[in-house]
């Protein structure tokens, strides 16, 4: 459910994301998660929230994220996000392996 610091814009944000994703066959429980965390996220780029993580203020908008995954389903993390964890764990080649090959070598 929407919290109390959420203003009426945010209430509204939450409710048609999660109404979008119920249209697409999410269950309501999967789809207010969804939403809230979406919208959390939102107010930490727009210096809303008290509290932000480094991803919710580094990473593109959640409008433009799933703008480019449109049409394609849950695509799992992104190629930057894999090439990011083949870094940290010192994955060799990882420059030139393709999306599908980063994440076969995050995996193991």
């Amino acid at each position: 459910m929407p919290q109390q610091a959420w203003s009426k814009k945010r209430e509204r944000q939450y409710e048609h994301i999660k109404e979008g994703l119920e249209d697409r066959g999410r269950s309501e429980d999967v789809a207010e998660e969804i939403a809230a965390r979406t919208v959390n996220k939102e107010r930490a780029r727009a210096g809303e929230a008290k509290q932000a993580s480094k991803t919710s203020t580094d990473d593109i908008s959640s409008g433009r994220r799933g703008g480019l995954r449109s049409h394609r389903g849950p695509g799992g993390r992104t190629k930057a996000q894999l090439y990011a964890e083949a870094r940290n764990k010192n994955i060799k080649g990882r420059s030139t392996m393709t999306k599908a090959e980063l994440q076969r070598a995050v995996d193991r």
